[in-house]
């Protein structure tokens, strides 16, 4: 594989354990500017892990995360978030009890000098609504905008999460299992989504659908016991014994 010319993010010797367990051992990846990078890999890999430590959610042991030439390796999550990095997570981290609006709003105004506020006045916050709406559509939700989100279908739900990290215009989009558990449908939909996000931005996925991964990314790198098995394109893993044995030889597109 060629070496990537404008690297955008990447980690530097990172090492992470929990309670002996080396999730991160030793890991240095690069991400390029206007990619769409798959993270593959079984459970325990260190994928999920990965994406915490590169938006802040948790430190490293050891090692650096460098983002535009600035090691950001001690930043919390929300200075990582102001620089431009976002990220979802596996698991739905939506404010039940709000509309799908209110929530897309949120996002919005923690970006401004209200962000102290969980949710101020309408009056306050109407200088959102355009642009929460236009996150909505573009996953489809703006017909669920007045929907609580603990009243959506698990899919939207997802979705919904999407529109927050879409609201936030992050230079990187880190995407954990975005259509985990979604219907044909709801999964369709959400690549369009994220194919349309993808130029001008980066986005690093962790994804087990490979379908997925073959329509979007245009690299991948397979993880194991938090160390690179292998790295390149779709049809280079493809074609990788190692990784055909150990993760791709009996999966279905």
């Amino acid at each position: 594989m060629p070496l990537l010319t404008e690297t955008v993010l990447q980690t530097r010797d990172l090492v992470k354990s929990f309670a002996g367990f080396t999730a991160l051992d030793h890991l240095s990846l690069e991400f390029a500017q206007g990619t769409v990078h798959a993270i593959i890999g079984p459970n325990g890999a260190g994928k999920t892990t990965l994406l915490n430590v590169l938006s802040g959610f948790a430190r490293p042991d050891s090692g650096h995360v460098v983002f535009r030439g600035a090691d950001i390796t001690h930043a919390d999550a929300a200075a990582v978030a102001r620089m431009g990095i976002v990220r979802s997570f596996q698991i739905n981290s939506v404010f039940p009890h709000l509309s799908a609006l209110d929530n897309v709003k949120i996002a919005l105004q923690a970006r401004t000098n209200l962000s102290s506020r969980l949710l101020a006045s309408r009056s306050a916050t109407a200088q959102f609504d355009d642009a929460a709406m236009a996150a909505l559509e573009s996953v489809g939700l703006a017909a669920d905008r007045s929907f609580i989100a603990v009243e959506l279908p698990y899919g939207k739900k997802r979705s919904l999460e999407l529109a927050i990290a879409i609201a936030q215009d992050p230079q990187v989009l880190l995407l954990d299992e975005p259509t985990a558990g979604m219907t044909a449908h709801d999964v369709e939909r959400t690549v369009e989504t994220i194919a349309r996000l993808a130029p001008g931005r980066t986005i690093v996925l962790v994804e087990h659908n490979l379908g997925v991964v073959k329509h979007l990314c245009s690299r991948v790198t397979v993880l194991q016991r938090g160390t690179v098995l292998a790295d390149g394109t779709y049809e280079e893993m493809r074609g990788d014994a190692r990784v055909v044995d150990a993760y791709l030889g009996g999966a279905h597109e």
